[in-house]
């Protein structure tokens, strides 16, 4: 019904609108024409006033300001000074190697990174690939492992990435041959920690040197291997803080941008382990000869059953196989090549006498096959082979033999690794086959609160500005999917699949038939209840006498206002002939009832 409506006033204003335009067609060309001409100023102003293409707001900037470590240290180092002052460069030359690269000749510099978002940060840049770097500096004061934790903290930036090299720190123990200005692989340390890597192998450094109290010697232990997967660490050319936490209580954590990656003890956590074992096998025991080791034997009382033949081949010839017909005994599988002719520097004194080279015979082609036939071979069904004995237990079994233990000669015991030996300086002794890797903002105390000022006003504010300076989440995922074209696919699926499969759902439903234009069509009606049946024939009745005396009046509107348009005034005889024709193109309820009836019978 409303949809009759839109359609009637909607055609009403058209012909409304064709009445005016063939009225004023003259008047309405000057009219097009000058409002073609406002149209074209109005363009005009609004180009003249319209501002330039915004462009995207700038992002927040990060002003750098150099960290001031805010409680006691043994360390610190910024590097914002610009230079390299308090820095020893090593002298030295590594021992059994070329003396092509056996020189610490590497290069150091001050500078800012090549990608900074912060001016003004300085650091420490190993500048040389393929070349070996010693750097070391002298603490404000030795750091003695007594009743303080130790914190070792920095930061690192691979700016090239990393093929093969490391970005470890050492802690150079206090002794009197310490010379920083021989610094080199062998000298004395105490702590080495950081990362490093080799082809895929990604590393975590936390490495000790620990003094037997027996022989007075140094063995190096290393801390279990992170869970955590480093390799992001390496690869995304961001700078990332290194910290290592040790404890008066022997335990001791490694963090990564702050956040924890490996923990453990050095009682229990490292390999090989600081205390030896109390007992050791007797390195001059030795297994008896009687000592009979084997669980299982033969029986030695089983006894070969007297119809098993062990000459029986394990593959017989086939007796029922027969013979393809066509197959041609008198032909051979190959033949000489008649096309092959001996070559003109052939020497048969030299080479010997010449044959054409085989090739597969054209006759066998069409066949079956060709040469003497044979039967094939299949298993042989009484075939058993070598007869062995069973196996049984052995009755005189022992067990595996093993040294007996004795108490260890070598055994100690050392509670507190934690009391390592004081050292007096840190130093970067490394081979890059990278250049520029980036060290900043070193720092060594025994608070956690004066390292976390400190990273947080340094390696804090490189994150910070880093943040300010990415594109947001899509442009993130346009940069990502620019390097990586496959990601449009994932894009496109996942955004407009869904909205695909809405549209789909709710807009390709089937419109239900209403009772009315089953019984306007005479189409069959599923099956319902009598009753129900009844209920809606009475209620389909009532709403199609309304709709019809609904349309009745409307039409009567619709001719009255025509004839008002057209003529002024209408007759009456017309206006009830009209109504006449209505009349008898209206249904009569007997024709009702019968369509009705029809509908049941079907």
């Amino acid at each position: 019904m409303e949809l009759k409506w839109l359609l009637g006033v909607t055609l009403l204003i058209l012909g409304l609108v064709d009445v005016q335009t063939h009225d004023g067609e003259d008047d309405h060309v000057d009219d097009v024409i000058d409002i073609e001409d406002d149209l074209d100023d109005g363009v005009e102003d609004v180009e003249e006033s319209k501002p330039e293409a915004s462009s995207p707001p700038p992002s927040p900037k990060v002003t750098y300001k150099p960290p001031v470590p805010t409680g006691e240290v043994y360390f610190v180092e910024n590097f914002d000074k610009g230079t390299l002052e308090g820095w020893v460069l090593s002298k030295a030359k590594k021992d059994d190697t070329d003396d092509e690269i056996a020189k610490y000749d590497g290069k150091w510099e001050v500078q800012e990174m090549k990608d900074t978002k912060l001016p003004g940060d300085k650091g420490l840049v190993l500048m040389s690939r393929a070349k070996h770097h010693a750097i070391s500096a002298k603490l404000t004061q030795p750091f003695i492992f007594y009743t303080k934790p130790l914190i070792v903290q920095y930061e690192v930036n691979f700016q090239n990435g990393i093929e093969c090299g490391g970005a470890y720190v050492k802690l150079l123990s206090k002794t009197t041959e310490l010379n920083l200005d021989q610094f080199h692989d062998k000298t004395a340390y105490t702590i080495m920690f950081g990362p490093d890597k080799c082809g895929e192998d990604y590393k975590l450094h936390f490495i000790f040197r620990h003094k037997n109290p027996k022989t007075g010697k140094y063995e190096e232990k290393h801390a279990k291997r992170p869970d955590a997967d480093l390799k992001t660490y390496f690869t995304d050319k961001k700078t990332h803080l290194y910290t290592l936490v040790l404890n008066p209580d022997n335990s001791f954590e490694i963090l990564v941008d702050q956040t924890v990656v490996n923990s453990g003890n050095l009682l229990n956590d490292v390999t090989p382990a600081v205390n030896p074992p109390r007992e050791i096998e007797d390195p001059d025991d030795q297994k008896p000869e009687d000592w009979d080791e084997r669980p299982k034997i033969p029986d030695p009382d089983a006894v070969k059953p007297e119809d098993w033949d062990e000459d029986a081949p394990a593959k017989i010839p086939d007796d029922d196989a027969v013979k393809p017909e066509g197959w041609l005994d008198d032909e051979p599988e190959y033949v000489a090549d008649p096309d092959a002719e001996k070559p003109e520097d052939w020497d048969e004194d030299m080479d010997g006498e010449w044959e054409a080279p085989q090739i597969a015979n054209p006759k066998c082609e069409s066949a079956p096959g060709c040469g003497t036939w044979q039967r094939p071979m299949i298993d042989n069904p009484n075939y058993k082979g070598k007869w062995k004995p069973p196996m049984i237990d052995n009755p005189n079994y022992q067990g595996i033999w093993k040294p007996r233990k004795i108490p260890n000669p070598d055994f100690f015991e050392d509670v507190e690794p934690f009391r390592m030996t004081p050292f007096t300086a840190v130093g970067l002794e490394l081979w890059s086959m990278t250049s520029d890797i980036f060290f900043d903002n070193f720092v060594i105390c025994s608070d956690r609160v004066v390292a976390e000022d400190w990273a947080n006003d340094g390696w804090g504010l490189k994150k910070a500005a880093d943040g300010a300076a990415e594109p947001g989440v899509v442009g993130q995922m346009m940069a990502a999917a620019e390097e990586r074209p496959w990601l449009w696919v994932v894009y496109i699926l996942t955004v407009a699949l869904p909205v695909f499969l809405v549209v789909l759902f709710c807009c390709s439903g089937k419109k239900q038939p209403s009772a009315a234009e089953y019984k306007k069509t005479d189409a069959p009606q599923p099956d319902v209840t009598e009753e129900k049946e009844e209920e809606k024939d009475k209620a389909d009745e009532e709403e199609e006498e309304e709709e019809e005396e609904a349309e009745s009046n409307e039409d009567k509107l619709e001719e009255k206002q025509k004839s008002d348009a057209d003529v002024g005034s209408a007759s009456q005889e017309e206006e009830e002939d009209e109504e006449e024709e209505e009349e008898d193109g209206k249904p009569t309820l007997e024709q009702e009832e019968e369509s009705m009836n029809r509908l049941k019978k079907s």
